[in-house]
């Protein structure tokens, strides 16, 4: 049996500006080790404000999040940062790399920030990472110099450097042609099945979620389908 990963009890959200609206209403699931789940739903249904409690970013709800079996509830903003940096990977439809720095610096940055292993060793496990996403040969480059799909795969390889239990992905091919979508979606069903990772991203790409382990759809703020 694979161990739960992450589980909500019924959560709820409100949003007060300038009355009071309910966006989430009794949010419950759980996703469990080498899941690859996709989260559907209409526009202003709730995916994205979900994926933002899910991530522990938000902790203005109501109800229980836990992850890797412990509940958020009552944590510090820096023990949640800490959850953040060890146990989750973002990737989003704009991927926040630096201009500036080179796509090795990029992936780097996260593992340097936990500080859990030497500037050196993140930098070998930063270059394994591009490797097995076939882009090694970009290290050097500054992200400003290269295409969008290979900005994406940098972002994914990013997530992946301090290991996290589980990636969290929110419209992560929104910005992609058909070719790179693909690449995209290969890239994480190898990393469900090879590295034990469980993925859950917010898509509006049909044929994207269509290929998942499992699809959890939303209308007005509840999981309708999952």
């Amino acid at each position: 049996m694979e161990k739960l990963i992450l589980e909500t009890n019924k959560i709820n959200k409100y949003f007060h500006d300038p009355v009071t609206n309910q966006v989430l209403k009794e949010v419950s699931f759980s996703m469990k080790q080498r899941e690859f789940v996709s989260v559907v739903g209409k526009s202003g249904c709730g995916k994205s404000t979900l994926l933002y409690i899910l991530s522990t970013m938000d902790t203005e709800y109501e109800g229980d999040l836990i992850l890797d079996g412990v509940s958020m509830q009552g944590k510090s903003d820096e023990e949640l940062s800490r959850v953040r940096n060890e146990k989750i990977g973002f990737v989003f439809q704009f991927h926040y790399l630096l201009p500036e720095f080179s796509v090795l610096q990029n992936v780097m940055m996260p593992g340097l920030k936990l500080a859990k292993h030497s500037a050196q060793e993140v930098e070998s496990n930063a270059i394994d990472r591009l490797k097995s996403l076939g882009i090694d040969h970009l290290a050097a480059k500054r992200a400003s110099q290269i295409s969008g799909g290979e900005k994406q795969r940098v972002a994914i390889a990013r997530a992946l450097i301090n290991n996290p239990l589980i990636i969290m992905g929110d419209e992560p091919t929104g910005n992609l042609d058909h070719k790179n979508s693909d690449i995209v979606f290969d890239i994480f069903h190898q990393l469900a099945e090879e590295t034990g990772q469980s993925l859950l991203i917010v898509t509006h790409d049909h044929d994207f979620a269509s290929r998942t382990d499992r699809i959890i759809e939303m209308d007005d703020g509840r999981i309708v389908n999952h």
